[in-house]
């Protein structure tokens, strides 16, 4: 299979401009779009319902068969499979839960179904690939204190299902057992071909030992954060880290039709795709959508591309599914390996927004999603989890093993990136659905938002709302009422309270201020009513995305009508070159920057001081990648505990 070609096309680092706002000024009260100009918004002619990097590149070859996905908005009809029978079509997988074919066709055969009103979208047959103290620096040990629906008496993610995208597990390790030794991998699958379950590549066990690992080595040096909980092993990585996209939705379609045998609440993707076609667009992202929909939190890394191969920052490159709204977006944090967090940090390498995906008009002009991205961030350099036995990884590079034990099943290595910080968070939202499942998956990213800790020096391009902080998460789960309705309305109280009295945590003697809002789309809002009261936008099935909500079934509406009073929209994202960031649309509409006194002409990108040609930056992405996943930032990093 043809590896995809990683093409940075446009990559922004967005200086100042006007604020539409001063000082706190409270949400305008939008009014719904008409059902006829929603109709036509969503519209597409037969050339935007295929990939622009389909169209460029496969659709020029007119003999033999092109793999693909192709999306429909309901089972195809007569004519299409009429079509798909004449021209040799080989259906390879059907995932009838997303009404998405993984399917080799020919040119004339996409060309003709794009025209069909059931083809939603189609686009290539895409590679995926991995992105490559913890306990207590987060606040997990802070709150693992006795409650009373967990067989253990802790909060450790008792009952969750947590199901581990990955490149499978060793799971024989013994992070994996229970506290009577019973294995609490209790699904396993390899989606790959490959016919092995376990984990010959190394990435796969360490990402899941890091969400849920017991504390049953080294004295509990390495126990992950949701200790307890249910470990679902669905393999889509093959031995060398690699997969396809088909064994990812194959991996997804399997979840949505198990998830209530195993209680599937979190579902983890340490792994992306370069984000080419928009959100609402690509397949994976869609599928993404669907586990939300579902009630399942789904988090994902935001890729280890924020620094180009001389070290400078560069913005615009988180991966798909991160640029999917619904998805728990986590970039790479620093803890310089101290349990304090007053030195922390985001990484070097951490993948930054806004997202750069997407759609191509009628007019051939492209509209950008460019949302706040990652949504926070957690720790992801040089951490210390589970070693697969004989793994690849440590193989290639020694050094990452942590030769903590003599036995294979207890041995630990090191490794680095937003793969490791997604697990760390997959892990936090299995513990606050432990202590209150009537969460959603909006929920459960709003209340992570909203208790993360603001890192000095860093934008919302970079950290999101700041960093993971488990112990003020948990506080305000528990307050969250477990006897809402089915459907809660509007301004209905959400906490057993009135006020959150108290919005600090202090961790290793530290106290700091949580953040106290959450990125909606291409802002960032504020305000107590954001908990206190329920919003709307909580509700399963919605898309928040800039002022617009976009419902199951294609309605898009204004998210301030179903948002409450004394929410205030932010003055100001910052810049980490010092500019300020309107907080409404902070895009210009055409293709030229400017910063200061300098006018860049379009295709040509700013970002802290280096300027780079469209589609020339970081032809060397995957190296720089894999180096960020090896090496990391080169600083302190978590202490190596022997096992005796």
């Amino acid at each position: 299979m043809n590896k995809v070609k990683i093409i940075v096309r446009y990559v922004f680092c967005f200086l100042s401009l006007t604020a539409i706002l001063s000082g706190a000024l409270p949400l305008v009260q939008a009014q719904k779009l008409s059902k006829e100009s929603e109709t036509k918004l969503e519209e597409k002619t037969p050339s935007e319902k295929i990939s622009e990097d389909l169209q460029s590149s496969s659709l020029s070859n007119t003999g033999g068969l092109i793999k693909v996905i192709i999306q429909f908005k309901d089972e195809p009809s007569l004519t299409a499979r009429q079509i798909l029978s004449a021209s040799g079509a080989r259906i390879k997988r059907k995932f009838t839960k997303l009404n998405t074919l993984s399917i080799s066709l020919t040119a004339d055969a996409i060309n003709q179904l794009s025209a069909l009103p059931e083809v939603e979208y189609i686009s290539p047959e895409r590679e995926v690939q991995f992105l490559g103290h913890v306990s207590m620096t987060t606040g997990a040990d802070a709150v693992r204190t006795s409650i009373a629906n967990s067989p253990t008496g802790e909060l450790d993610g008792s009952g969750i299902g947590i199901a581990i995208l990955d490149s499978g597990m060793y799971e024989s390790h013994k992070s994996f057992l229970d506290a009577d030794g019973r294995p609490r991998i209790v699904f396993s699958q390899d989606f790959t071909g490959e016919l092995n379950r376990r984990d010959p590549y190394g990435h796969g066990t360490h990402v899941a030992a890091l969400a849920a690992g017991n504390g049953q080595i080294a004295g509990g040096a390495y126990q992950g954060i949701a200790s307890n909980a249910k470990i679902l092993n669905l393999r889509v990585l093959n031995s060398t880290g690699t997969g396809r996209l088909t064994d990812v939705l194959s991996a997804i379609d399997w979840i949505l039709a198990n998830r209530a045998t195993y209680n599937i609440r979190v579902v983890n993707m340490s792994l992306g795709m370069p984000a080419v076609d928009s959100y609402r667009d690509d397949p994976l992202c869609r599928a993404a959508r669907r586990l939300a929909d579902a009630g399942i939190v789904v988090v994902a890394a935001a890729g280890n591309n924020g620094k180009d191969a001389s070290g400078n920052k560069i913005y615009g490159l988180i991966h798909s599914p991160g640029n999917e709204p619904s998805v728990l977006t986590v970039g790479a944090s620093n803890t310089f390996g101290t349990d304090g967090r007053v030195d922390d940090g985001v990484t070097t390498y951490s993948s930054r927004g806004p997202t750069r995906s997407y759609r191509t008009d009628a007019g051939g002009v492209k509209r950008y999603d460019n949302l706040i991205k990652p949504d926070l961030v957690a720790p992801g350099n040089r951490l210390i989890s589970a070693n697969s036995e004989g793994n690849l990884l440590v193989t290639q590079f020694p050094n990452l093993d942590a030769q903590i034990s003599i036995s294979g099943t207890r041995n630990q290595m090191f490794l680095n990136g937003s793969s490791m910080s997604a697990p760390v968070v997959a892990g936090a939202a299995a513990l606050l659905l432990q202590i209150n499942p009537r969460l959603s998956p909006n929920m459960v990213k709003a209340i992570l938002q909203y208790t993360a800790q603001p890192l000095a020096g860093f934008n919302y391009l970079e950290q999101g709302a700041g960093q993971l902080n488990i112990e003020g998460a948990v506080r305000v789960a528990k307050l969250v009422r477990t006897d809402l309705p089915p459907n809660p309305t509007l301004n209905m109280p959400m906490l057993t309270v009135s006020t959150i009295a108290n919005q600090t945590t202090t961790i290793n003697g530290q106290t700091f201020v949580w953040a106290k809002g959450i990125s909606l789309g291409q802002t960032f809002v504020t305000g107590a009513n954001l908990l206190v009261k329920y919003q709307e936008i909580y509700d399963l099935g919605v898309i928040v995305c800039d002022g617009i909500i976009i419902l199951p079934n294609g309605v898009i509406v204004c998210d301030t009508s179903r948002m409450t009073g004394g929410v205030i929209v932010a003055d100001q994202i910052q810049t980490s070159s010092g500019g300020a960031i309107g907080s409404g649309n902070f895009y210009v509409s055409t293709l030229s920057l400017t910063t200061g006194n300098l006018v860049l002409p379009g295709g040509v990108i700013v970002c802290d001081g280096v300027i780079v040609a469209d589609a020339t930056l970081l032809n060397n992405t995957i190296l720089q990648a894999l180096n960020a996943r090896v090496s990391g930032d080169n600083t302190m990093q978590m202490a190596v505990v022997l096992d005796f």
